[in-house]
């Protein structure tokens, strides 16, 4: 009977239509997404485009998702434009194809979509696709800022303070970095940090400008811990603490942050903050160095030439002064030749 049973399941197996394949069932709602998608439903037809697209509950599949988000941009659903534009933008699914790109951005963006306005923002401003144009950019990125997009209000801060596409007005950017800083966006709230420090648009003020950059600093963003350490090791608007600043430093220079590394390298040298390392202090050089940073390149030339924390080595000191003098770093250009002299 079980080999009756095997015998006639290979039979209907052989029998499927061509094309039909055996697969585990859709989730529930998947399924009922794919029903109304295929009965012309635009709203499904854009949610299912995202489901293959991120490929929850489903195996990702850009070509599936590509043409369930075409079937609703057909029909003018504008978040499935802006996800086409995405795609054609990224090569996922199809070729890159910037210009076809923001043909889709365009049309989303007509229709009043603050994404769309913003990723055709972008496209002006790096000339992908459209001819470049910071003052077309800047109109783009004005109308998703006026319906609240933060992305959209720290680019409309980033040209007021460039004077890229519009008139410089460091009060400007520091309205638009504000709106977007309170809405979480650490990029803005590094960036409003920096008028405060400055006085750029503001009345310097240190203690807000740490304020801010500890917001960022609090999301991860290496750039803002890295200032936060500097805060902390000058005493500007915070007490002086260099073991405070030996921590932001530390956080900066693991995510790669080539000046942090600098910065952490420079505490083990001094041992400030920290037990004195000069074999610390290398590695951290290096590390920054090899990232290009000039004054990194120089302090390990140094550490070569005296021979701390690393065997001395002349030839490999004259070499990353070398790399630093190349990177405009005057001291280490004078050093370079200083060396180049006693070997010849």
């Amino acid at each position: 009977m079980k080999q009756y049973a095997i015998g006639l399941l290979a039979a209907l197996l052989l029998t499927l239509p061509s094309g039909v394949r055996c697969e585990t069932a859709l989730p529930e709602h998947i399924a009922q997404l794919q029903k109304e998608a295929q009965l012309g439903n635009a709203i499904a037809q854009n949610k299912l485009g995202l489901v293959y697209y991120t490929g929850q509950g489903v195996k990702q599949d850009y070509a599936e998702a590509l043409r369930w988000y075409r079937k609703a941009a057909g029909q003018q659903r504008a978040w499935a434009q802006v996800s086409l534009g995405v795609m054609y933008e990224k090569g996922q699914g199809v070729k890159q194809d910037h210009a076809e790109a923001a043909g889709w951005f365009r049309r989303a963006a007509e229709q009043g979509l603050a994404k769309g306005e913003y990723y055709l923002g972008a496209l002006y401003e790096k000339g992908q696709g459209v001819e470049q144009s910071h003052a077309e950019a800047a109109r783009w990125f004005r109308k998703a800022a006026d319906q609240g997009l933060a992305e959209a209000q720290n680019k409309l801060g980033l040209m007021h303070y460039t004077g890229q596409g519009v008139t410089q007005d460091y009060g400007e950017a520091a309205h638009w970095f504000r709106k977007a800083a309170g809405q979480g966006l650490a990029l803005a709230q590094n960036s409003l940090g920096v008028l405060y420090y400055t006085g750029q648009g503001v009345s310097q003020d240190y203690a807000e400008a740490a304020h801010w950059f500890r917001k960022a600093a609090g999301q991860g963003l290496a750039v803002s811990e890295n200032k936060l350490g500097l805060i902390h090791y000058t005493g500007q608007g915070v007490k002086q603490d260099y073991i405070e600043a030996a921590a932001w430093f530390r956080k900066a220079a693991v995510r790669g942050f080539a000046e942090a590394q600098l910065n952490l390298g420079i505490q083990y040298y001094t041992g400030q903050g920290v037990k004195q390392n000069y074999a610390e202090a290398v590695s951290w050089y290096r590390k920054a160095a090899e990232q290009g940073l000039a004054e990194a390149q120089y302090n390990l030339g140094v550490l070569y030439f005296n021979g701390r924390g690393i065997t001395e080595d002349r030839q490999k000191a004259k070499e990353w002064y070398q790399k630093a003098c190349n990177n405009g770093y005057q001291k280490a250009c004078d050093d370079y030749r200083r060396v180049a002299e006693q070997q010849n």
